[in-house]
């Protein structure tokens, strides 16, 4: 494997491993606990800034039940399965609970995943909420997405959006029954945030456009 491409997997980790962590249920203390990696080195790790050793990575994998060909992105394709069933096509998944695909070679900024919650046959308990350094961006493209930020509880469906400072306690799960929930998460790991640009008459003729 050429250096660029080690690079480049390396850096792509960094969502893949928080969202490995987040499947598993753990916060960034216990991990640090668990495998005496400290916290703010797993940060680092999570939004790219540090690239793990392989050692790191071996502690990584082992707690969260992982092959290192799944965190690297490389593990074989699933087996298809029923049409009633759908999966996603990412690289990354987690057995039918999650699956997510990173959308954008993580360098630094913000980063783009998309995330699939398959259908449920019960209704789910409130989501679990984790908080970490940064800025959120999410937007629903399919089914019914339930979003707790903090004490508050919302419903999204297809086309809503939302954003949110992830220091505040937040979690997400399918929140219909019988159907998947297919939504996209912008990432700003330092609390970076989406920049709107509006073209100058490009809103609704009624308004009047406005300099930001």
């Amino acid at each position: 494997m050429a250096v660029d491409d080690v690079d480049s997997t390396l850096a792509a980790m960094g969502p893949r491993l928080r969202a490995a962590r987040e499947h598993h249920g753990a916060t960034l203390v216990g991990v640090s606990c668990a495998t005496g990696i400290s916290t703010s080195t797993l940060s680092r790790i999570e939004t790219g800034r540090r690239k793990p050793t392989l050692e790191m990575l071996l502690q990584l994998s082992k707690e969260y039940g992982l092959s290192l060909d799944e965190l690297a992105g490389t593990a074989p394709a699933p087996a298809p399965v029923p049409a009633a069933e759908p999966r996603a096509t990412a690289p990354l998944s987690f057995g039918d609970d999650k699956a997510v695909l990173p959308l954008t070679r993580y360098v630094g900024g913000l980063h783009a995943h998309k995330h699939i919650l398959p259908a449920l046959e019960d209704p789910p308990a409130r989501p679990r909420q984790v908080s970490h350094e940064g800025y959120e961006w999410l937007c629903v493209l399919y089914g019914r997405l339930w979003l707790a930020l903090g004490d508050h509880d919302l419903i999204l469906t297809a086309g809503d959006a939302t954003e949110f400072d992830t220091r505040t306690p937040h979690g997400v799960a399918n929140a219909g029954i019988g159907g998947p929930v297919e939504y996209l998460i912008m990432f700003g790991p330092q609390g970076e945030r989406l920049r709107l640009r509006t073209p100058p008459g490009a809103g609704s003729p009624n308004r009047q456009p406005y300099a930001r």
